[in-house]
């Protein structure tokens, strides 16, 4: 996905948003512009994004978008407006790619370079419930004969919520030095610094929509509503619900800030042998509020603040020789990480009705705890080689074949325990090592005929052991240390095996690709989730094997100068290989489609172009997703439209390249269930873990460079 195509998204949309737009990956979000990193989800051709690689200029990135244990969001690493392009791999994903997750696939994303010329840009967005984003980048152009640049830019949103009521504001800062070495060669160093701080909004169960509508939220700010239904006094319009009070919470916020730093190396050794490097390191702060009316406050207050605070701090490396002879391209490198990760959860007093004003959650100023409810604490290590050896026989022909092999190694487990609040004498401590000697991967290319390519790519994965807080769903989140002791004896990493074979057509005039793939999983581990969602009861189960079949086709054409027609459709068999016990009940998962992810996709782009003017309208489709483990209960699926529209205006003075941009998103205005599972998902029937998609938005931006 190049610049091109992410210029017609809205300013500060999500990159994993904007590759929701290609075929086989299904992207969705409660916000707009995918940036709420609670409500946002991505899967690529049945693969959840907890079981794929991301990496940012070679620094590898958070599997998860919250509570990300093992590295930094995709959201918060870069603005997009900083990116030069993206990388979707064609089948499992190369061996080189530092990540312990990859078991469908990668996504790569690389940031521009600086501008050889000193200049700037700016942008200004603005949009529904005062949606408000700016952007500025400078440049510095040439600073050196040797050609020494760099470049800084600050992006601040502000916003609201599209229902109930609560803030949305994000900043951060990218910068970017780049030095050539010679004619081939260069060091680079980049540095993100992001702060963000959002409202979430509520999980909703499938009852609660059916019965209190799409529209349904916290009650903040409305303290004295909350209040009073943590005592039991409920509105006329749940007096009669069930589940009143999980409808009844006052508000939910999440704040994250990151510092994200790394150093490229690319030298050419000799004119054979190129060295590449990355060292980089990375530090988050975390904390996701709710307030709880299941714990009073000490003071007589019938609710209390449920807070939860994340650290994680790594630092790592990779390191990589390649060696062109004859034929072959021979490369081979290492990867090591180390990453210190502490989840702990608190409780906060509020005040009594009348004599004092809530804490405020965006300020960070919570005051002194009354409790702890239980703190967790990992330190990972993770090691990664790799040996491949790419062969081309002829121009036409590539042949590749490597393997990596991986070791991940993480140890700890409970840093406290609330004996009165868990109800459990020990919580889950010790240490899971994820190995594989050799996970092997062939690929062939062929350009069989000037404008056709065929391609076939098989490759065993790994997906290391991930971990968290108490309950929330990792091995290291079951209830007790002796159902972790069993679960050491018993657990193993999830393996698959991944096949894809494809076509690609490419001309001027016609762009088409078929993708036909399958994939059999070993060991899949799944959350089992029960309770409510803020004292949840979860359980993780190996469900046994996965068998997945799917095929993508594409095709773009282009009748005339400005007018492009793109169409896509993507279909997806995924089903359960097993049937599962689970606390002696024998559940019946054989055969059954795995969750959250759609069977069938459409997607349709047509964009003309004239002169100085473009339009583009958008149509994706998905299907019904299911929701329970057993499939008794599902979301439908829904079309999703959008409308943009830009204008250049060309150069005035000292303004360049001055444009505007209009989009609406979701033109047609459909309600609809966006993200699914956020907070696991049910055996059978329902739970509190769906959100509801936003409605019609409009958004307008001007930019210009100087």
């Amino acid at each position: 996905m190049t610049q091109a195509s992410m210029e017609q998204f809205v300013a500060g949309t999500s990159p994993m948003k904007m590759l929701g737009q290609m075929p086989g990956i299904n992207f969705v979000s409660d916000d707009p512009l995918g940036n709420d990193s609670w409500g946002s989800s991505l899967y690529l051709r049945g693969f959840s994004q907890s079981q794929i690689g991301m990496t940012l200029d070679g620094v590898p990135l958070g599997s998860q978008e919250y509570y990300t244990y093992n590295g930094q969001s995709s959201s918060f690493a870069i603005a997009p407006d900083n990116i030069a392009y993206m990388s979707v791999s064609e089948g499992a994903g190369a061996v080189d790619m530092p990540a312990t997750t990859a078991l469908g696939g990668g996504i790569q994303m690389f940031s521009s370079d600086p501008k050889e010329k000193a200049g700037a840009k700016i942008s200004q967005m603005f949009g529904s419930n005062d949606s408000f984003r700016t952007f500025v980048r400078l440049d510095s152009g040439k600073l050196t004969p040797s050609g020494t640049r760099f470049y800084v830019s600050y992006a601040r949103s502000d916003g609201m919520k599209w229902k109930g009521d609560g803030e949305q504001f994000g900043q951060m800062v990218n910068a970017k030095v780049l030095q050539p070495i010679g004619h081939s060669s260069k060091l680079s160093a980049f540095f993100t610094w992001n702060d963000a701080t959002q409202f979430n909004y509520a999980d909703q169960s499938l009852a609660m929509i059916h019965a209190l509508g799409y529209h349904q939220d916290y009650y903040f700010p409305n303290y004295a509503k909350a209040y009073n239904a943590a005592n039991g006094q409920f509105d006329s319009g749940l007096a009669g619900f069930d589940d009143a009070i999980d409808v009844s919470y006052y508000e939910g916020v999440t704040h994250v800030s990151d510092y994200l730093g790394g150093l490229n190396l690319d030298l050419a050794l000799t004119d054979r042998l190129n060295w590449t490097s990355v060292v980089y390191g990375q530090s988050e702060h975390h904390y996701g509020t709710w307030t709880s009316p299941y714990t009073a406050s000490p003071n007589g207050a019938p609710l209390s603040d449920q807070i939860i605070f994340a650290q994680n701090q790594r630092y790592g490396f990779t390191s990589a020789l390649r060696y062109d002879i004859a034929h072959n391209s021979i490369e081979g490198g290492v990867w090591y990480e180390n990453n210190h990760y502490t989840i702990n959860e608190f409780q906060y007093a509020e005040p009594v009705l009348g004599e004092g004003a809530p804490i405020d959650p965006m300020s960070g100023n919570f005051g002194t705890p009354f409790q702890q409810n239980w703190g967790m604490g990992y330190n990972t290590n993770t090691f990664q080689f790799h040996l491949q050896d790419t062969y081309r026989p002829l121009p036409t022909l590539t042949l590749r074949a490597g393997f990596r092999s991986l070791l991940v190694t993480t140890a700890g487990g409970t840093t406290y325990n609330n004996i009165d609040y868990n109800g459990q004498a020990e919580l889950p401590n010790g240490s899971l090592t994820s190995s594989a000697a050799a996970l092997p991967h062939f690929n062939i290319e062929w350009r069989l005929l000037p404008h056709h390519e065929v391609y076939v790519d098989i490759a065993k994965n790994m997906r290391a052991y991930s971990y968290g807080g108490y309950q929330l769903g990792t091995a290291w989140g079951v209830s007790n240390q002796e159902t972790f002791r069993q679960l050491q004896k018993t657990i193993k990493p999830e393996t698959d095996w991944v096949y894809a074979i494809g076509y690609r057509y490419t001309t001027p005039r016609v762009v088409g690709s078929l993708n036909l793939y399958h994939a059999d999983f070993s060991n899949r581990l799944q959350s089992l989730a029960a309770g409510t969602i803020i004292q949840p009861v979860t359980t993780v189960l190996n469900v046994g094997s996965v068998s997945m079949y799917g095929a993508d086709i594409s095709l773009t054409v282009r009748p005339f100068h400005g007018l492009s027609l793109t169409n896509s459709f993507s279909y997806n068999h995924s089903v359960y290989g097993n049937n599962i016990n689970s606390q002696g009940t024998v559940y019946d998962l054989k055969g059954k489609y795995v969750v959250n992810y759609p069977q069938f996709m459409f997607k349709s782009n047509v964009t003309y172009q004239f002169h100085q003017a473009e339009v583009h309208f958008d149509a994706n489709y998905i299907s019904r997703r299911y929701f329970s483990y057993t499939n008794d209960t599902s979301v439908p699926g829904f079309w999703m439209t959008s409308l943009g529209a830009r204008y250049r205006f060309g150069d005035h003075g000292v303004l360049h390249n001055l444009t505007f941009d209009f989009n609406i998103y979701n033109l047609i205005n459909t309600s609809y269930i966006s993200q699914m599972g956020e907070n696991g998902n049910p055996m059978s029937g329902d739970y509190q873990s769906l959100l509801a998609g936003a409605p019609r938005q409009y958004f307008g931006t001007i930019s210009a460079e100087f």
